[in-house]
């Protein structure tokens, strides 16, 4: 172990990169962090945080145009979208500032060092420094948190044009007049409606003929609705052929249904996915296996190299920060303690947050469709959520799908405000072994969304119930009322 400078190496200072290096230091090992940018990576710079903020300055806009839905008086909000771009910068120098500045894992003994480091060989790395000099370093361990960027296809004349990636998008000073979004997964959604919200006329294009296809095809129907509703348009199962720049105008040729259509705009959004940044680190030199995808790991996130693990967005597993604290947990417990921690691929959790919200757990329906389980279906509206009515947030719906002589649940989805706050409950549960049953007897403050978690679970009572109980519990209790007509699927008690 004394051959190596460190016990622990971890390459990259992102949401992974923050999490292994912390998590290694509490262990006791000798820990160093390598970052050739900002510590934070893509969640504090140009993902989950700025976004977000945007979001919230969308909404809040929108509330002022539609204050009447709370009594008020409509107004038309005054819109400075500098000011806006300055709150959004303000926010992730608050919140580096907070948990993510250099000093605060020194703190922990961590050595942070800020440059760009590839492998010499399996033990060892060069970093080059911002002064031009060469570090060469070496450990025990290696945990590569190297991240992803913004991918962008290979369409014609694109490099000709000036567009936009959510690692640019959040520089701009302008709000975009006419903004053209190709692609319609979360980033392209989300951003879609932001800016909508702020002024921006807003067009979105997909190869694909629905949106968000990782979601489930009902409720992403009713988030398209909606969004169409506040004005987006959408140009769906269309192929984009060519993109051109004529003058400030930005044209994007699609070919949709045998048909060649032009879409115009000032502002063109890349929102077509993101791609591990696996260049330039020299895992041929370390003889790591990777692939344009990312690099491959095991449920352990052990590289074939038994010292050598990755986590995160480099992994192209899964690419949410909550999944890359989970992986550098899972990397740092196996590759320090050797404890048997594995990846927990059956109740991860993700969310889209839109106005309202799509939230997502475990097995999707297409998916227990597929692998023959048996399930049953259960639904419960926002609109018999009290605390959403008064909240004017009657939009949406809750959908478990759960075994049903023992309410197991299998996964979850929900559509609507605070979705993400109750999708975790739906992950705890199912995490825990928690079943419906057990969720329905549990007490739910009221007037709480939460207590729409509980209602959904009552719903399992409500479908196993029959005809004969209720006829024995007449016979054997005295009981004088009507039977209830249980032949509704969509009876909601």
């Amino acid at each position: 172990m004394a051959k190596y400078d460190f016990d622990a190496i971890v390459i990259g200072g992102g949401a992974a990169g923050l999490t292994a290096s912390g998590i290694a230091a509490n262990f006791g090992a000798k820990t160093m962090m390598i970052e050739k940018d900002r510590l934070g990576g893509d969640c504090t710079w140009t993902g989950c945080v700025p976004s977000k903020v945007l979001l919230k300055a969308g909404k809040v806009a929108h509330q002022i145009k539609h204050a009447s839905q709370f009594g008020l008086i409509d107004q038309q909000p005054e819109i400075n979208f500098e000011k806006v771009i300055e709150h959004i910068h303000q926010t992730r120098q608050d919140i580096y500032e907070d948990a993510d500045r250099p000093e605060i894992f020194e703190d922990m003994g961590i050595e942070v060092v800020k440059g760009v480091a590839h492998f010499l060989d399996d033990h060892q790395v060069a970093i080059q420094l911002e002064d031009g000099t060469t570090r060469r370093v070496s450990a025990r361990y290696f945990i590569i948190c190297a991240g992803a960027s913004a991918f962008t296809p290979p369409i014609e004349g694109l490099n000709n044009v000036s567009y936009l990636t959510n690692d640019s998008l959040f520089e701009i000073s302008d709000l975009p007049q006419e903004l053209t979004v190709i692609g319609a997964g979360p980033i392209g959604t989300e951003m879609a409606q932001a800016l909508e919200r702020l002024g921006s006329t807003v067009t979105v294009i997909d190869v694909a003929d629905r949106i968000m296809t990782n979601d489930d095809p009902e409720l992403t129907g009713k988030l398209k609705e909606s969004l169409e509703k506040e004005g987006i348009k959408y140009v769906l199962g269309a192929e984009v052929k060519r993109v051109s720049q004529r003058g400030d105008a930005i044209i994007t040729a699609v070919e949709c249904q045998g048909e060649e259509k032009q879409i115009t705009g000032d502002q063109l959004l890349m929102a077509t996915g993101r791609r591990a940044n696996v260049d330039g680190l020299g895992l041929d030199a370390a003889g790591v296996e990777y692939t344009d995808q990312g690099i491959e790991v095991n449920d352990r996130c052990r590289t074939n190299k038994s010292h050598i693990y990755a986590c995160g967005d480099i992994t192209g597993q899964y690419q949410f920060t909550h999944m890359s604290e989970h992986m550098a947990k899972v990397a740092t417990t196996h590759a320090l303690l050797k404890f048997p921690m594995k990846i927990d691929r059956k109740n991860v959790p993700w969310v889209t947050f839109t106005d309202p919200e799509l939230g997502h757990v475990g097995a999707t329906e297409q998916e227990l469709k597929s692998n023959g389980n048996s399930y049953e279906t259960y639904r419960f509206p926002y609109s018999k959520i009290d605390r959403a009515l008064t909240e004017a947030e009657g939009e949406g719906l809750i959908k478990i799908h759960a075994k049903k002589w023992n309410g197991k649940i299998y996964g979850a989805s929900v559509l609507g405000a605070h979705a993400g706050e109750l999708i975790s409950e739906y992950a705890v549960a199912m995490k825990n072994g928690v079943t419906l049953r057990n969720l329905a007897d549990t007490i739910h403050p009221y007037p709480t969304y939460s207590l729409g978690a509980r209602r959904a679970a009552d719903q399992w009572y409500i479908k196993n119930q029959s005809e004969w109980q209720i006829k024995f519990f007449q016979k054997i209790f005295g009981l004088r009322g009507d039977i209830p007509d249980l032949s509704d699927p969509d009876r909601i008690v």
